[in-house]
């Protein structure tokens, strides 16, 4: 059964943290059901917000307009990392404790479940992103990345060609795909065709790349876990910049690019989300809404910035200027 919080906690949903960054943007806070421990969050079509339960194996789904959560299960063992929308609008994970891809349909809430081959052994999977021909692509921290047909079945997996690390994913405009490895310290860019995974190596050597995404011009940008930076690939170019984060011990953890191509940084070392305009250059920091908040993964659409607290069990949204505005 679904787990809903009390009426009281539903009451406290929405809370408004303040206004932080020269644009004045509305930070506010939505309590989840205890021990949901979200790892990853992704906007629903129909204005909710899903988000990964690892800690009570199930999808959450929040409505922002109410402030109220309910979790949904996904099977034994489960316990979910990443979530991402399908181009079927329904709520796609990578569930590692069932070592599976599930798909949750939000219409029926009925689930179905992908389990990875056995001589697959456990992957640790980690991040999914479809590709142009809805095909569905994903990552297992354990040195795998690997791929699903939905409409067949038919399921891949290669072995990454410098074993363990392989971290978040991200898709162009063109349909290129990519991923970090976090231990293996680089970028690999995938052939869509043969499954071969190409290293493209960063600057700094050593730096723990952890997650990836795309800005509307097919650049990549990266966010450095061990060197405290954001780095910057430009496959046109085949040229690559960094920035380090501000403070004294940064540690850039998810990296998300909204629609405005801004660019969005989650820093442990200082507990906080960051804005970067690549413009300008500079960085805009935003306060968590609880000691040791652990954002592990931002995702958006045009106007919201959603944040997963994992350490406090709370979504956070910071909320944009509109392109029209």
């Amino acid at each position: 059964m679904p787990h809903a919080r009390s009426l009281a906690l539903a009451l406290l949903a929405v809370v408004t943290l303040g206004t932080a960054g020269s644009a004045q943007e509305p930070q506010q806070v939505f309590p989840l059901p205890e021990g949901a421990y979200p790892h990853d969050v992704a906007p629903a079509p129909d204005g909710k917000v899903w988000y990964s339960a690892q800690r009570n194996g199930a999808i959450g789904i929040l409505d922002p307009a109410t402030g109220q959560s309910r979790e949904i299960k996904l099977g034994p063992k489960s316990a979910p990392h990443g979530v991402i929308r399908g181009p079927d609008d329904a709520a796609w994970l990578t569930d590692g404790g069932q070592n599976a891809i599930v798909r949750f349909d939000p219409r029926t809430e009925q689930i179905r479940v992908w389990k990875l081959s056995e001589d697959t052994g456990y992957t640790n999977l980690n991040t999914a992103v479809f590709d142009p021909d809805g095909v569905l692509w994903f990552t297992g921290q354990n040195g795998f990345y690997g791929k699903l047909d939905p409409k067949s079945g038919a399921m891949k997996v290669w072995k990454a060609p410098r074993g363990r690390g392989t971290y978040g994913m991200t898709v162009t405009p063109a349909g290129d795909i990519y991923y970090a490895s976090l231990a293996g310290n680089h970028i690999a860019r995938i052939d869509r065709t043969t499954g071969e995974a190409t290293v493209l190596e960063p600057p700094t050597k050593n730096q723990g790349a952890r997650r990836v995404w795309s800005d509307s011009k097919g650049r990549i940008w990266v966010s450095e876990w061990n060197a405290g930076q954001l780095g910057l690939y430009d496959p046109q170019a085949k040229s690559w910049r960094e920035w380090r984060l501000p403070g004294d011990k940064p540690q850039a953890y998810a990296v998300y690019v909204d629609e405005r191509d801004m660019v969005w940084v989650s820093d442990w070392g200082a507990n906080a989300v960051l804005s970067f305009d690549p413009v300008n250059e500079k960085f805009t920091s935003y306060p968590l809404s609880d000691a040791d908040a652990g954002v592990r993964q931002i995702l958006g659409r045009p106007g919201e910035v959603w944040l997963p607290e994992s350490g406090s069990d709370r979504l956070m949204v910071i909320r944009t200027p509109r392109p029209s505005q």
